[in-house]
């Protein structure tokens, strides 16, 4: 009799502590295990597209975050894998701002975010939205490039004039001035002996003869 009445009444202890080993799995397990803080709205919204990048991007969180140094991280990059981030992130409360840069090209950009959640324990994630125009300067268009005459230099005098009177006389020298020379010179020679000849002929002709 003892028997049976020890195992009847260890019987509702047993079905107790059961009870209360289902309490603890079925519910401080799942309640420990969503104690992280999840992103639950951003604005570019994930997988969305918009006309241009906007000034800043913003993520919402389903509770307060911890702030600190290097407790809260946004990286932002477009199709190229260059950053277009404008500074720190700025936490408050459970919003976070990230401010961008004015000028962007079009594309696919990436969001890289980590955060503390209110227990203490950091997370992370990532999406990427799509920016349809590009607010980037146009790049000016190559004028044509102009033909310019060359200008006659300065410094450069113009060829004189020829001269047909130079011409004439260039025709007869040196040539023909020596060859001229030369005849006057025979000539004057030849008149010369001929004047000296006929000399004392004329001399003797007027002496008057002797009777």
């Amino acid at each position: 009799m003892r028997t049976l009445t020890s195992s009847r009444s260890a019987a509702p202890l047993a079905l107790a502590a059961a009870l209360l080993a289902a309490f603890v799995f079925l519910f401080a397990w799942p309640q420990s295990a969503a104690a992280h803080d999840a992103l639950v709205e951003s604005s570019p919204a994930a997988d969305s597209t918009v006309e241009t990048l906007p000034g800043e991007l913003t993520l919402t969180f389903s509770a307060a975050l911890i702030g600190g140094d290097g407790s809260t991280e946004i990286v932002v990059t477009d199709a190229a894998g260059e950053s277009v981030t404008d500074g720190p992130a700025e936490l408050d409360g459970a919003m976070v701002t990230q401010p961008l840069v004015a000028e962007a090209d079009a594309g696919q950009y990436q969001v890289l975010w980590k955060v503390v959640s209110s227990d203490g324990h950091p997370t992370s994630g990532e999406f990427a939205f799509t920016v349809t125009t590009s607010t980037l300067p146009a790049e000016p268009s190559a004028a044509p490039t102009e033909t310019v005459a060359p200008t006659p230099d300065e410094t450069q005098t113009a060829a004189p004039a020829e001269d047909p009177s130079m011409e004439s006389i260039a025709s007869f020298s040196p040539g023909w001035l020596i060859g001229g020379a030369v005849v006057l010179l025979v000539v004057a020679i030849l008149l010369f002996l001929l004047l000296r000849r006929r000399g004392p002929r004329d001399s003797e002709s007027d002496t008057p003869a002797e009777r």
